[in-house]
């Protein structure tokens, strides 16, 4: 006969431990990263003032056209593309702030 537990005690099996092989990556893999790193270099010294400059040309550019647009014949021609010009500015900047080192 199999001896139970007191009243309120539950018995578990108990788990095997079981070893893990340690994971070794490809070689190609290593030698990528390797080689992406030397590459990465820092930003030229002109790169972040022209990165916020678009992204405040940007701004501007869709301001003035909101206050004082109907007022400046050469946006009054371009109408709506003032946006497609402010926003573009704008991500074009934005784009740059994800590649600057």
């Amino acid at each position: 006969m199999t001896a139970r537990p007191p009243e309120g005690e539950r018995r578990l099996p108990k788990s095997k431990v079981r070893k893990k092989s340690v994971y070794t990556p490809p070689e190609g893999v290593l030698q990528s990263r390797a080689a992406q790193a030397r590459v990465a270099q820092p930003s030229p010294r002109w790169y972040a003032p022209l990165m916020v400059a678009l992204m405040v040309i940007g701004l501007l550019w869709i301001v003035v056209y909101y206050v004082a647009g109907d007022r400046i014949p050469f946006m009054v021609t371009l109408g709506p593309w003032n946006f497609a010009i402010g926003f573009g500015a704008m991500v074009v900047g934005l784009i740059m702030s994800m590649r600057w080192r």
